[in-house]
């Protein structure tokens, strides 16, 4: 493996930690456009494997997946240039808020959120319809992408989106007649990573450690375990690591801290994970840096080294005839999942006007006609777009 690929993989990854709005299923159609359409990194199949391995892995969905990519791509080393380069964006961009906070109540930057959330639409809608295609081709797994959407939306929780999935597989993995192993481009298994086992087991060690004698541990390692807890238990996307984190450090940063930084892990590009990056500069005042690399790998690192550690696994496992039937209809109920993402929170919550809608449709054409660089898009809905509303105002 040369080190000019493991750059590249750095280099794609980083390019899109700062154009990637949106929340974890915009992330995976971001990928999707540059990983699986225009470098042909992955093909669809291996695709819609990680995702499905992610969907049933605690931590952060869209992370896992990038991380799984690079995996694909460059080894260990590509995994872990791949989690870096798309990490490092919001990383330093919740760092610098953590120590100073611009006003975003008037001015130009909130209609640039404006303008990039309107693009998370976009990029998801994309994703779904391509997605849709590929993995909704008989009556029963467009049959299962539609029940999953309507459970989701008339239900939504955690739960239901894993009784979802769950169930999804084991009907197709019971029902379904098999079909044959699809042929795997571009696809390598790293050596079996048993140091991820031993990583995780004392990772669990600490936190457990944690829960019995907090007060033996010096303030860094209580800072390590408490993310390593939070991001081992989060099951279902970014949202849910706010009520896992608010009753661990809430009260040590306040109520107005804690929920405006949430408010800015939102409004930012990259994996929303990067709370914890805004969490750790301020638990940590004396050394806000190291605060802020603690909490951060602290609550990535459960579910990278999950994903690492079961990587192999799961492909030897879902390439089996016998298995094929349960994925295929999992794949069919994550783009329900998707579907219901789509709609809420992602187009409920930018589309509030007719020419939203009219922004949306001309994106949409745009990426699906011409299937032009996702930079021109952000271009286009993150500076040009913004400016014509602000003289306008």
């Amino acid at each position: 493996m040369t080190v000019h690929r493991v750059f590249e993989i750095f280099w794609r990854f980083f390019l899109l930690g700062w154009v990637s709005f949106g929340g974890p299923m915009a992330h995976l159609g971001y990928f999707r456009h540059t990983f699986v359409d225009k470098l042909q990194w992955v093909d669809e199949a291996h695709y819609g494997r990680l995702i499905a391995l992610s969907q049933f892995l605690p931590g952060p969905g869209s992370s896992q997946v990038g991380f799984a990519i690079g995996l694909a791509r460059g080894g260990q080393a590509g995994a872990w240039a791949a989690f870096i380069g798309f990490t490092l964006p919001s990383f330093l961009i919740l760092f610098g808020l953590a120590l100073y906070q611009p006003p975003t109540d008037d001015g130009f930057y909130p209609l640039v959120v404006v303008g990039l959330k309107l693009l998370a639409v976009v990029v998801v809608a994309d994703a779904t319809l391509g997605m849709y295609q590929s993995f909704c081709k008989t009556r029963l797994t467009q049959l299962t992408t539609v029940l999953t959407a309507v459970a989701l939306l008339l239900a939504a929780s955690v739960w239901m989106q894993l009784l979802a999935l769950l169930l999804a597989f084991v009907i197709g993995w019971r029902f379904m007649a098999p079909v044959a192993s699809e042929p795997v481009t571009n696809e390598t298994v790293s050596e079996k990573p048993t140091w991820a086992w031993v990583i995780l087991a004392a990772a669990a060690m600490l936190v457990v450690f944690n829960w019995i004698w907090p007060t033996w541990l010096p303030q860094t390692l209580q800072l390590f375990a408490q993310f390593l807890q939070a991001g081992a238990l989060v099951f279902g996307g970014g949202h849910v690591v706010l009520p896992l984190l608010e009753p661990l450090v809430a009260e040590q940063v306040g109520a107005d801290q804690f929920l405006s930084g949430y408010a800015l892990a939102q409004a930012i590009p990259g994996p929303m994970f990067t709370f914890a990056t805004y969490l750790g500069t301020l638990l940590l005042p004396q050394a806000p840096l190291a605060g802020a690399i603690i909490a951060t790998l602290g609550i990535f690192l459960p579910g990278l080294l999950l994903v690492l550690a079961l990587q192999g696994s799961w492909q030897a496992w879902s390439s089996r005839s016998s298995v094929q039937g349960g994925i295929s209809l999992l794949n069919a109920a994550v783009v329900g999942l998707l579907l219901a993402t789509l709609f809420t929170p992602v187009f409920t919550s930018a589309v509030q006007s007719p020419a939203d809608m009219a922004w949306v449709l001309l994106g949409l054409a745009w990426l699906r006609l011409y299937r032009s660089h996702i930079l021109w898009l952000v271009l286009g809905f993150g500076v040009l777009l913004p400016g014509a509303s602000f003289l306008l105002v």
